[in-house]
């Protein structure tokens, strides 16, 4: 008797196992590891925002669902992978700052569903941060070719519209 329940329990035992070798990349948003993002370190009514930011965030963007970040922070998200990284409080980028050496008054930000952004190129992607907002948001979008790089943006700017006012 001993010996005919011993393969069902295997059995089940392995069906079980093998649901959760299934299930769980999906549970777990598909990403074996946290990716690791330094988070910055925002300040009084910038921190506020940025922790309300956070909440707000969608679970998907550009199609990419929220994947782990490491450390754990109020201040960071990332979806997908290549991953689209956000980080908030953030500092001024240096072509925004009147006093130093890199400020360019003639960058130009680009509109995306009513959040300006200033695009900086990089080799392997662009860095967008939002102007005029209360905290400095930054998002960092990959480049892969031919992609659209401001697509994550329209998924984001709800939420920052809503929890980020303007400086105005």
């Amino acid at each position: 008797m001993r010996h005919l329940r011993t393969p069902g329990r295997f059995r089940r035992t392995a069906g079980t196992v093998l649901l959760c070798a299934v299930a769980a990349p999906a549970l777990a948003g598909c990403f074996p590891t946290a990716l690791e993002v330094q988070p910055p370190s925002p300040q009084g009514p910038a921190a506020e925002l940025c922790r309300a930011l956070h909440v707000a965030l969608p679970k998907t963007v550009d199609g990419d669902r929220a994947r782990d970040v490491e450390p754990d922070s109020p201040y960071t998200a990332a979806w997908g992978d290549p991953a689209v990284v956000l980080r908030c409080g953030t500092e001024l980028p240096p072509v925004l700052d009147p006093y130093g050496d890199a400020y360019d008054p003639t960058t130009e930000a680009v509109g995306v569903e009513g959040v300006d952004w200033l695009p900086e190129q990089e080799a392997d992607g662009v860095r967008f941060t939002t102007v005029g907002r209360r905290a400095l948001v930054q998002v960092w979008v990959p480049k892969p070719p031919g992609a659209e790089v401001t697509a994550p943006l329209v998924d984001l700017a709800t939420a920052v519209r809503r929890t980020v006012p303007t400086r105005l």
